[in-house]
């Protein structure tokens, strides 16, 4: 007999398709977030990511220090390979 109600010790490798760091976002994930996520784009690994989309192949990054009307970081969106990883 077979035990289909497993509990699988240890978390889901997988990152999602698409993940940000803005709470308000519907992308946003605390508990992949606090796995500590680490991005490379285009061979470069990037730590002021805001957002990311792996089928799309876009990041988007923060534009300085500057903030808009909102008070949030002024982001730009940049294109290429995108690849996720879990730095743990």
């Amino acid at each position: 007999m077979t035990d289909t109600n497993r509990i699988d010790p240890l978390p889901s490798q997988t990152l999602p398709d698409r993940l940000s760091v803005d709470p308000s976002s519907r992308y946003y994930d605390e508990a992949v977030l606090a796995r500590n996520v680490g991005i490379r784009f285009n061979g470069v690994e990037y730590n002021n990511v805001e957002e990311y989309c792996i089928s799309e192949g876009w990041i988007r990054t923060s534009f300085g220090k500057t903030l808009d009307r909102r008070g949030k970081p002024l982001t730009i969106t940049r294109k290429g390979v995108v690849e996720p990883y879990f730095k743990d």
